[in-house]
This record gives C-alpha cells, sequence and structure tokens, in this order.
C-alpha cells in the first residue's frame, strides 16, 4: 500500500501493518497495544523497591482491556468516580481500589463503604464527618488516607504541565483543616487514619519527582508527630512526566525506583504511587485517513476524519500530538489529487470550530495527500475518554487490540 513518511512519531511494525489494513469503514479507531503494555508495566514494578506499591491511576484509560492488562503487574487501582469504581470492580475484581477525587457524592460513598473500599482518600472535613457518619451508620470499617495540600516548594514545579498542591487549590486540605480531621477521625473507632496522600505536580522529571517525594515524606513525618498520628502509609500520587515533543523519551524509572527505596525505612510508612499516563500513553495510537488537503495565505492544512472530538489531547495540552503518515498509493478519481509536499502542515479534524487542531504547523517529510493515512502516537491516555465525543454527533472511533506478534484480539 506504499511507504512510510515519519512526521514526528516511529510506529512498530505491528501497528503499522494493522492500521495500513484497516477497512476504510473502521476508521477512525483507536490501536492498542496490549503485549507492549504489559511488558512495559512490569519493567516499571521492577523498577520499584518491594516496599514500595504501584497503583494504576484509571482516570488515564479505564479502558477494561487495558484495565486488565496492567493488573497483574500493579497492587491495586486509583479511581476518582463511583462510575469508575463500579467499572474497575468489575473489569478486575478482587483488585484493591482507592477512592480519590473531590466532590464525592453521598450516594458513592456510602457504596464504596458498604462495598468495602481498600482505602478511601477523604479531600475536605466535611468528607470526614460524612465519612465518619457513613461508617457509624453501616457498621462498616473503612481505612482512609488525608488528602493534604502541604506547604512545600517542589522542584521543578515552575515547568510542570499541571500543579495540585503547594498554592491554593480545590485538591485536598490545608495543615489547619487536616489537623482537625485528624482529631475528629481520632475518636471514630470505625475509622481507620493510615496516613496522607497528596499529588501535588505533573509531568516531573525523575530528579525533581524523588526530591518531592523526599520533602513531602519529611513534612509528614513532622506533621504526624505533631497530630499523634500513626503514619502507616504515604501515598507520593503520580505525576511522571511525558513528552510529547519526544516520543521516544521515557520517565527514568530506575533512577525513581532507587531515590524510592533510599526513603524506606523499617519503621516508615509504605510509599505508594499511582501513574496513569506514563503507563498507558505509549501503546495506544489512532488511526485515521486524510479527507482533504488546503492551503490558505500560505498555510498548509489536512483534514482528517475524526478530530478532537475522538483525541482531546493535543487540545488539552496545547501541544503537537506525534504522528506518522502512511502513503497509500493510487487515486480513483479525475480530479487533482490534493497534497502538501516540502512545507509544514497542520492536522486538523471535522469539527466547526478552530480549536480542533492535532498537530499545528509540523515540518513532515515527503508529501501529505487526501487518502493517506496517519498514525497518532502517544494516544493510550486521557484521550478518548476525556474527549467532547457527542459535538457534532460523528460516528464513534473503533477499538482495536493488539496481542503481540502481530495478534490482535
Amino acid at each position: 500500500m506504499g511507504g512510510v513518511s515519519t512526521g514526528q512519531a516511529q510506529i512498530p511494525d505491528t501497528v503499522r501493518s494493522f492500521a495500513d489494513t484497516l477497512a476504510e469503514r473502521r476508521l477512525p479507531a483507536y490501536v492498542h497495544d496490549l503485549s507492549g503494555l504489559r511488558e512495559h508495566t512490569a519493567a516499571i514494578a521492577a523498577a520499584l523497591p518491594p516496599d514500595v506499591e504501584l497503583h494504576y491511576a484509571a482516570k488515564a484509560n479505564p479502558d477494561a482491556g487495558i484495565l486488565r492488562a496492567v493488573a497483574p503487574h500493579v497492587h491495586g487501582f486509583e479511581v476518582a468516580s463511583g462510575g469508575e469504581y463500579a467499572h474497575v470492580r468489575e473489569a478486575v475484581p478482587g483488585k484493591p481500589l482507592a477512592f480519590g477525587g473531590p466532590g464525592k457524592t453521598p450516594a458513592e460513598l456510602t457504596h464504596a463503604i458498604e462495598s468495602g473500599v481498600h482505602r478511601l482518600h477523604v479531600e475536605s472535613e466535611q468528607e470526614a464527618y460524612r465519612v465518619a457518619a457513613l461508617a457509624r451508620a453501616t457498621g462498616r470499617t473503612v481505612e482512609v488516607l488525608l488528602r493534604a495540600n502541604p506547604p512545600l516548594d517542589l522542584p521543578g514545579a515552575g515547568n510542570a504541565p499541571l500543579t495540585m498542591g503547594g498554592r491554593p487549590t480545590p485538591f485536598g486540605m490545608d495543615p489547619p483543616v487536616l489537623d482537625r480531621c485528624a482529631r475528629l477521625l481520632s475518636d471514630e473507632p470505625r475509622v481507620r487514619l493510615r496516613g496522607l496522600h497528596a499529588h501535588l505536580a505533573s509531568g516531573l522529571g525523575a530528579d525533581d519527582l524523588a526530591e518531592s517525594a523526599a520533602r513531602l515524606l519529611a513534612w509528614a513525618d513532622t506533621w504526624a508527630e505533631g497530630n499523634r498520628v500513626d503514619l502507616r502509609e504515604l501515598n507520593v500520587g503520580g505525576g511522571m512526566a511525558v513528552d510529547y515533543r519526544d516520543p521516544g523519551a521515557r520517565f527514568d524509572w530506575p533512577a525513581y525506583g532507587k531515590a524510592l527505596g533510599a526513603l524506606v525505612r523499617p519503621d516508615g510508612p509504605v510509599l505508594r504511587i499511582e501513574p496513569g499516563r506514563a503507563i498507558a500513553a505509549y501503546h495506544g495510537w489512532y488511526v485515521t485517513d486524510v479527507l482533504d488537503v488546503k492551503h490558505s495565505r500560505g498555510e498548509a492544512f489536512a483534514v482528517v476524519r475524526g478530530g478532537t472530538h475522538h483525541l482531546r489531547t493535543p487540545a488539552a495540552r496545547g501541544h503537537a500530538q506525534p504522528f506518522a503518515v502512511l502513503a497509500r498509493d493510487g487515486w480513483p478519481y479525475a480530479w487533482p489529487r490534493p497534497a502538501a509536499a516540502g512545507e509544514p502542515v497542520t492536522v486538523v479534524g471535522q469539527l466547526c470550530t478552530p480549536k480542533d487542531v492535532l498537530a499545528a504547523r509540523v515540518p513532515v517529510p515527503g508529501a501529505v495527500r487526501a487518502g493517506d493515512r496517519i498514525v497518532f502516537a502517544m494516544a493510550g491516555a486521557y484521550a478518548w475518554n476525556i474527549s467532547h465525543r457527542d459535538f457534532l454527533m460523528h460516528a464513534p472511533p473503533t477499538f482495536h487490540y493488539l496481542a503481540g506478534a502481530g495478534g490482535r484480539t
């Protein structure tokens, strides 16, 4: 079907071959390499010390196939809504679930407590009161972590795409509120305060994230001693950098694991991390075809089937989604084939908004022509599940799972 012209991303042969042979009626399509995902997750787990627990943040991609692929290699899953809680319990029954996120409803909390949630992350003082009341009313014992917003300066936070702690934030509680919650829950026989949770920033490298964990642990030790809390667990969150500008780059898991290992002590808390994007992003691709190529005031635009209503990541984060062009020979029409060659190309979707941009002004070796296919890499996390999928009521993408050795599930 023609050669491959690489834009920013190198596409594995199995994915390229599968994308090239997909029937047009199946486009756009998400293709997930479950074999590669399993290997990647296993390598992350192997890089961590035995005393550090690994949870997968289901919000990154809650696809049931992905949950089942990572399940053998993680200690549990982090969920952030009643819907995620029910979905993950069904997809991977028996796996421990930590239920976090702000704004939990009374019904969500009741269901989580009655069903025996492994850990409940308490986000506010009112939530602490509500959890205590529900534990009494249901007669169920619940183990909780308090989500903290500690007064810490974070290394590298100025360059982080998202900062959720160390400043005014709707996430977690400032120290005075934490103090009150610790006193409140210490009097509740059916609520066991196990420790603290703090997800402070996203997009940090291994050195900055390790230093943040060290500062957080030192602060948590002091806080626990001052509040007479037995600090059994400390969840330091996720936040591992994923660089869409460099698809080949990877977070340095061995370095991070070594740094966390230096923080573990026999009398100290169990450390827990909960990456999402850094696990799932690399083994998902969004495949589509070029419907048209246009020029406007000296700039080239490739209009593809689908768009940011399927793959919201580049619009949400303001980057160009890395991609490769799969050239397809033959043009069955009598009129000239629209094309852009030797010039930067902006890849846009079908939506009636100038914000429907998947990649802006990207140099592409060779040409982009109507009828070619485009494979967007790093589409395994925060993609379809966060997209405004009903806007203009276009058809949804199809979903495909590669099992390895060229096979599919």
